[in-house]
């Protein structure tokens, strides 16, 4: 492992901090094992069959396959209805088609974990852009009730039509929620509302509990395959489920009404999102490790951490507070020098479509932003947080974050 350049110091101190973990380890290996069995149990129950790999073209009328995959997801989520698709580009696509689904001019939407990720403040309106949600006339709020709900927010909560909870923090350097807060937010807006529809955005956050925000009483949650559920096999693709109620006015977005879930092929994708959820529990095991060893290393250097490596996780992303650009741009380059995919590309901030700030982003991954796979972004302003998440392997994780730790120490002289 000469190529990784990890000094002796940052070495012995992995070791030290591998010695570490193996309690919570061996709770990631208990909560894997559940989510294993409730996946294999969802592939039971839906009968899938070598057949169902065989996909339809033009329109995708009566794909079997695209049936099936969704009757796993719907086993798996517990839910009525669900909608997989590559037709879903994305988490954020897959957000904006849920709410144009649910929302009508003159509704209110109310996000109730506190401000959406930048991505959806385009869809909401909060930053310009045509088509938004404010341009058809939907009004926007937000509130914190993650900690439990004020008089304000129960006004707020009264006038929504729907109100989003955002599961991982996004760069607002919050933790992700458990699944255990959002079935309390749920609770508490519903009997506030009992008209409310209650949306989660899930990203980063499947099969790290072994329950899902469906299982807590969310309407309609919502997710890519490019993370989590994809089980980095997956190519694109996005998930929506919920209730048959919901998803009956969502399916108009995805394709056209009057059409909705009846058209849309699978476009040869069917068996690589089937296999992708099959292994995704083993995946996001593996990056749960690789986020605890990264919070451990860098807590032992001196660095705040969010979450801190023993707390209870709602998601797969590690965040570190690094507090200079310099140490992000390290720590990215690190990741991206590790990477099987264009290990020797050069990292540097730069505009991203739907962002506010530059983005620094490592992602040598073999699909094209894949944050399953190991990945390290950071928004280029202070107080300068790297956020990692994935790696198909923990030892992948293990191996950037004693690379990140031996270039940061460099920079700094130790």
């Amino acid at each position: 492992m000469e190529f990784a350049e990890i000094s002796e110091r940052i070495r012995k101190l992995g070791e030290e901090t591998e010695n570490e973990l193996s309690s919570v380890f061996s709770e990631i290996d208990r909560t894997r094992e559940k989510n294993f069995l409730k996946v294999l149990g969802a592939f039971r129950k839906s009968r899938v069959s070598d057949f169902h790999f065989k996909d339809t073209s033009g329109y995708g009328l009566s794909d079997p396959g695209r049936d099936k995959v969704e009757e796993v997801y719907k086993n798996i989520f517990h839910s009525e209805s669900a909608l997989v698709r590559p037709q879903i580009i994305s988490g954020t696509h897959a957000i904006a088609i849920t709410l144009f689904g649910l929302l009508r001019p003159g509704n209110t939407l109310l996000y109730l974990s506190g401000a959406p990720y930048e991505t959806g403040e385009a869809i909401i309106g909060i930053r310009s852009a045509k088509t938004s949600l404010k341009e058809f006339g939907v009004e926007f709020a937000q509130t914190d009730t993650s900690k439990g709900v004020s008089a304000e927010s129960e006004k707020l909560i009264k006038n929504a039509t729907v109100g989003v909870i955002q599961r991982s923090g996004g760069y607002s350097y919050r933790k992700a929620l458990t699944i255990g807060e959002i079935r309390r937010m749920i609770s508490d807006a519903k009997r506030i509302n009992p008209h409310i529809t209650i949306m989660v955005d899930n990203c980063y956050g499947e099969f790290v509990e072994t329950e899902e925000p469906t299982d807590a009483g969310a309407d309609v949650v919502v997710g890519s395959l490019i993370k989590n559920m994809g089980g980095a096999i997956a190519p694109t693709g996005g998930y929506i489920v919920g209730t048959e109620s919901a998803i009956s006015k969502i399916e108009g977005m995805l394709t056209a009404p009057g059409t909705g879930r009846e058209i849309g092929p699978m476009l040869g994708l069917t068996r690589a999102f089937l296999q992708g959820v099959f292994f995704a529990p083993q995946v996001v095991s593996n990056a749960l490790k690789g986020a605890v060893f990264a919070a451990r290393l860098f807590e032992k250097l001196g660095y705040e951490t969010r979450p801190k490596w023993d707390e209870k996780r709602g998601d797969i992303v590690q965040a570190i507070k690094l507090g200079s650009p310099e140490k992000l741009i390290a720590f990215a380059q690190a990741v991206q020098f590790v990477s099987p995919v264009d290990w020797d590309a050069e990292v540097e901030p730069s505009y991203l479509a739907g962002y506010e700030n530059d983005i620094l982003m490592a992602a040598g991954t073999f699909v094209q932003g894949s944050s399953i796979e190991l990945s390290a972004d950071a928004p280029m302003k202070p107080p300068y947080v790297i956020y990692l998440q994935g790696g198909i392997y923990y030892e992948h994780s293990k191996l950037a974050s004693l690379v990140a730790a031996s270039r940061i120490e460099k920079l700094i002289g130790r």
